[in-house]
């Protein structure tokens, strides 16, 4: 008997609770939870949480993330405009009123750069108003929204500031795709310090100053394939080396609260871990692994270091918050942030490590279905993660639950370019997009026809992003390996995706042609066009389902447009669905839920899996527009 249909909107719709914080003294806990079917804001005091009231009033795409500062009663959040990605900073009063704009000005994105214990009153802000391409730093204090210009940005990546709100550092990308940290010279500008390769640069960054702003802490691969972290005397430039893994590179860092020294870093190969680094948190560490809450992190610390929020999941958990008294050594339940699938029929994930066919280590996740206990080769679905500059992890994956859950093996790969595996692994993937990337795609689907695991009739491929563009680029260079594709914001063309990147990456445009190809050369074009699903469109044979935002700033709709226009010169069928109030993804759970309604009924069309049946009002609640190809979706 196959495992009951979990519903879509138990998977897909909006939390019930999420994103648990506490206010820096302790006496108040924050988390975000639906309003009238949006994200908003929620406050209680600790002792009564049955006490909460909503204190935002977001009607459209919900806050998503938010923050206390130090003034024990602001929350700050940032919004933007339907997926615009021109991201305003808002702040609202913990015991009530309007949220206000700290930053209201058209076609400006900002963001907050830092908050500091001595200065309560005011944040640091990045704004880039002056300059599209660069943020300039400016004081905001928080009670009147007053901005005071503290640094303007002459090309630089962004700052390191001290806890005088204060900018000590800078980050300067080079063209070559180089980084470079650079110092004050005396009040005459800048001076280069330390400086990445770039075959360094995308695995070596600052991360914060100590709390003298002595000492600047660093994730470093120089000399090195996975990165380390160390420590570096500002004044001298003595290093010295904290932790390093031979797993993978070192990852978060928990900091001392008054300090800023790092007491414990993770590390993550297939699983995640900590690694103490002091005995004041090893206990912690140590008391928290052994409740058997799964994989946790923690989401916010009172100012005294007392009590911690900790997010916990694990593959077959979602997400739950947690409060974890470090005095009392006691763990309190908050919530579940999607209670509805307590008890559902959720699949474990296998973590398991693939061959490339030339020798390097691809670490892969693989979530079963049910149907798979009777030993025989299922129908399958490749998720390509996006990026390519992230990686696939363990532990609860939306996607991988409701793909098995229709009844197909879901497998996820961290094929090279993905981050966190070293700089060779990372680099590896240079010049590689829709060559030996799709390689390491090949090899895993490969893997998993000769384990049983796949019907080799029966895959399909499918991913946002960079995993939009592995679809496009699987159906175009292998015509025969996929029975259909689903394609989510992804670039069709290469030459136009780097020049129509949004002004605000310029600083990161040079890592962006390292890995592509550069358009100013005869050399660079040759392999952008080569390297372009859009300019093999007539090899594809096989059904595809294209998703778009029409506000996406990374990834335009003429991407989606033009290869849609290419394939209907050719006469070859293709659907799709444009969402005119969404970017680069679908943050809107009514946009979410009609594209994944629709997305389940065509996998189901061409793979054979299950589906739960499309209902009218779930795509009339939404902004979809079916551009092409409704013919091909049979929906209501």
């Amino acid at each position: 008997m196959p495992d009951r249909l979990i519903p879509r909107a138990h998977l897909f719709g909006n939390p019930t609770k999420a994103g648990t914080r506490l206010s820096p003294d302790g006496r108040r806990l924050a988390w975000l939870q639906p309003d009238a079917g949006v994200l908003n804001i929620f406050v209680a005091p600790l002792d009564r949480l049955e006490d909460a009231r909503v204190v935002t009033n977001d009607r459209k795409r919900g806050v998503r993330n938010f923050s206390w500062a130090y003034d024990g009663h602001s929350l700050l959040y940032m919004q933007d405009e339907g997926g615009d990605e021109n991201f305003h900073v808002y702040v609202v009063d913990a015991e009530g009123g309007p949220a206000r704009d700290l930053t209201p000005f058209e076609g400006v994105a900002a963001r907050v750069s830092g908050t500091s214990r001595k200065i309560r009153d005011r944040i640091l802000l990045s704004i880039n108003r002056r300059d599209k391409r660069f943020h300039d730093l400016y004081s905001a204090i928080i009670a009147t929204g007053e901005l005071t210009l503290v640094q303007e940005n002459p090309g630089f990546a962004g700052f390191i500031h001290d806890d005088d709100l204060a900018p000590r550092l800078a980050i300067r990308s080079g063209k070559d795709g180089s980084s470079e940290i650079l110092r004050p010279d005396g009040g005459r500008g800048w001076t280069q310090w330390i400086t990445f390769s770039p075959e360094d640069a995308r695995t070596s960054s600052p991360l914060h100053l100590d709390a003298a702003a002595k000492t600047l802490f660093l994730r470093d691969s120089r000399g090195r394939d996975k990165a380390a972290l160390f420590r570096v005397d500002v004044a001298s430039g003595e290093t010295k080396l904290i932790a390093e893994s031979d797993k993978a590179d070192i990852g978060h860092i928990i900091g001392d609260h008054d300090s800023y020294e790092p007491l414990a870093y993770s590390v993550e190969r297939e699983r995640f871990e900590y690694v103490a680094l002091d005995d004041r948190i090893k206990a912690d560490i140590d008391f928290l692994n052994a409740r058997g809450i799964g994989d946790w992190s923690i989401g916010s610390r009172t100012e005294d270091d007392s009590l911690w929020t900790v997010s916990a999941q694990s593959d077959t958990s979602p997400s739950a918050s947690y409060l974890y008294d470090r005095r009392a050594k006691s763990l309190r339940l908050l919530h579940h942030a999607r209670p509805q699938l307590i008890g559902a029929p959720l699949r474990p994930m296998r973590p398991v490590t693939i061959k490339s066919r030339d020798g390097l280590d691809l670490v892969c996740y693989l979530t079963s279905p049910q149907t798979a206990e009777a030993k025989a080769p299922q129908p399958m679905v490749l998720y390509v993660h996006g990026g390519p500059w992230s990686r696939d992890s363990f532990g609860y994956n939306a996607a991988h639950q409701w793909l098995a859950n229709r009844g197909y093996a879901v497998l996820s790969v961290n094929f090279r370019a993905s981050t966190g595996l070293g700089k060779a692994f990372v680099n590896a993937g240079d010049h590689e997009w829709g060559r030996r990337m799709d390689d390491d795609l090949n090899d895993a689907v490969d893997w998993a026809i000769r384990q049983g695991i796949a019907d080799m009739s029966r895959i399909a491929i499918m991913g946002g992003s960079y995993g939009g563009y592995a679809t496009l680029v699987g159906l175009t260079r292998n015509p025969q390996r996929y029975v259909c594709g689903v394609d989510v914001v992804g670039p069709s063309n290469l030459e136009t995706l780097i020049a129509t990147i949004p002004p605000y990456w310029e600083s990161a445009r040079a890592q962006l042609v390292k890995a592509l190809g550069d358009p100013a050369t005869e050399e660079g074009r040759v392999l952008l066009r080569e390297r372009s699903p859009l300019h093999s469109a007539d090899r594809l044979a096989k059904p595809l389902l294209i998703a778009q935002g029409a506000n996406d700033p990374r990834v335009k709709k003429a991407e989606a447009e033009q290869m849609v226009a290419a394939l209907e010169a050719k006469k070859i069928p293709v659907a799709y669905l444009l969402y005119p109030d969404e970017g680069h993804g679908f943050a809107r759970p009514e946009n979410a839920l009609s594209y994944h309604a629709v997305a389940e009924n065509f996998l189901a069309r061409h793979l054979g899996g299950r589906a739960e049946p499309v209902r009218a009002e779930e795509l009339s609640a939404s902004s979809l527009k079916i551009e092409k190809g409704a013919s091909e979706l049979a929906l209501p």
